[in-house]
């Protein structure tokens, strides 16, 4: 279909919706493509940027899961592939054998740091033209749209 042809009918509302979630699709192609030359995918990378900012590099799987906003089925696979490719490590909780905790591994880190400069390069392609005032408004925006859901 020819774009110039097309008239959206769409509100402003969810014209809003639509663009933040393209913008996203997007960025996380552009980012997954970073990611898998490093063996992640676009979620096992948030994983371990979750563990990395963890205290002690750990969390529990509850945590991380309400953190990344996934199912718990998801993030068992998650953690499960990247103990598998020894990026973490899955601990039970003595207090509670149900409960997992994760905890990233030095080949986490490292991965993470040489991923740092790439990822770098991607989010500035994004976000370069913009002054850090805008960035600070759009994210103050978007957490208040996240509180309200």
């Amino acid at each position: 279909m020819d774009q110039r042809n097309y008239t959206s009918d769409l509100s402003i509302d969810e014209k809003v919706m639509i663009a933040i979630v393209r913008v996203a699709e997007l960025f996380k192609k552009e980012s997954s493509a970073i990611f898998t030359n490093y063996g992640l995918t676009f979620s096992q990378y948030n994983v371990l940027r979750v563990l990395d900012a963890s205290e002690k590099g750990q969390n529990t799987i509850t945590n991380v899961r309400k953190i990344m906003l996934v199912s718990g089925s998801r993030i068992t696979g998650l953690s499960k592939r990247l103990e598998k490719n020894g990026f973490l490590l899955r601990k039970s909780n003595p207090n509670d054998e149900r409960a997992k905790t994760l905890a990233i591994t030095p080949r986490g880190k490292k991965t993470l740091k040489n991923i740092f400069h790439d990822n770098e390069e991607n989010l500035k392609r994004f976000l370069k033209k913009y002054h850090n005032e805008e960035k600070i408004r759009t994210l103050s925006l978007l957490k208040q749209i996240l509180k309200k859901s």
